[in-house]
């Protein structure tokens, strides 16, 4: 085995022994997902949703994937720790994205919590972000660089390039990273160790691809990983379900539309020229979105609708990303033996 390779499958088992200590609590989440609409508990769909608009923010800044990876996981370790109201969420989701940007991202790339509560349109002050902060750093007691289901695909697609002899280019990589993040808009892939969770993504790639050779190294792969066949099968089978979905014409995918913003005429007037269309609107009252005590950290000129945050400019690219499975694909199982 080359150097390059051990140095990898050292980095592997690292992760391995990681991966359980920065997974959300499985109780939480269960409590969530048996959550029915309400005013005062957090139910899936509201999940969900604030996971498109980290998306959404994430292409709008031009974060890194890794960048929305990690605010869904520092979003749903949090969820599953605390009982959250839904009017509170918007505020811990630009914080998750806030954190989640000064561990990846470059300092100068960063926007100001004055930027990210203009853009997102939160109903929160940059005091709201700074006290929420405070909270979601303690109750997770700092620990915000995690080993998620990205580090893991990232390993494997590396570990398969080094020992293939197919064409480096046959495993699309933006491709996989595109549907990671399909998954992560699901809470329920926030159960599925994220080990497992980037395996099942190869490996139905790889049966679309038909390579009995990358099958094979995937095979050593699970069997190094001590991954077993059940529960592979158990997760694929909802993998391929929900990338099946996002393939429809019929989901909202937040990689197709464009953020709506609700903005003043006075605003308006002095936007330049760029890629969205400003509509016309009557002037919002600066005033009505914010009492007097939240005036010195108010974001000036934008509404507090939390719903006009729709999604982020069309990406063509992880369009494409999305494709009918097949009902049965030649390997329905993997073997370890």
């Amino acid at each position: 085995m080359s150097s390059e390779a051990l140095w990898l499958f050292k980095q592997l088992n690292l992760h391995l022994e990681l991966e359980g200590r920065f997974q959300p609590r499985e109780k939480g989440l269960s409590l969530i997902e048996g959550t029915a609409e309400n005013e005062n508990t957090l139910c899936p769909r509201q999940r969900n949703a604030k996971v498109e608009d980290l998306w959404s923010l994430t292409n709008f800044f031009g974060f890194a994937t890794e960048t929305f990876v990690l605010a869904v996981n520092i979003l749903d370790r949090f969820l599953a720790l605390m009982k959250v109201k839904p009017k509170h969420l918007s505020c811990i989701g630009v914080c998750c994205i806030q954190l989640a940007a000064r561990v990846v991202e470059e300092e100068c790339n960063i926007p100001s919590a004055h930027e990210i509560i203009r853009i997102s349109q939160c109903k929160c002050t940059v005091s709201d972000l700074k006290r929420m902060e405070k909270i979601i750093s303690e109750k997770l007691h700092f620990e915000f660089k995690a080993t998620t289901a990205l580090t893991f695909l990232h390993l494997y697609h590396t570990i398969v390039l080094c020992h293939t002899s197919e064409r480096k280019e046959v495993l699309n990589l933006d491709k996989l990273e595109a549907q990671l993040k399909a998954c992560n808009c699901r809470l329920v892939f926030s159960k599925a160790k994220p080990s497992v969770l980037a395996l099942c993504l190869l490996t139905l790639e790889v049966q679309m691809l038909k390579s009995v050779e990358l099958l094979e190294i995937l095979l050593r792969v699970q069997k190094h990983s001590k991954i077993s066949d059940s529960d592979l099968l158990y997760w694929r089978e909802l993998v391929s379900k929900c990338l099946a979905d996002y393939s429809s014409p019929e989901c909202c995918k937040p990689d197709h539309k464009k953020l709506v913003w609700i903005v003043s005429r006075r605003t308006a007037q002095n936007l330049q020229n760029s890629y969205y269309s400003v509509p016309e609107l009557p002037t919002i009252p600066e005033g009505g979105c914010f009492n007097g005590s939240e005036s010195e950290d108010s974001c000036e000129d934008m509404s507090s609708g939390e719903e006009s945050l729709s999604s982020s400019p069309p990406s063509d690219l992880e369009g494409t990303f999305f494709f009918e499975l097949k009902p049965k694909p030649k390997w329905q199982t993997l073997s370890c033996r």
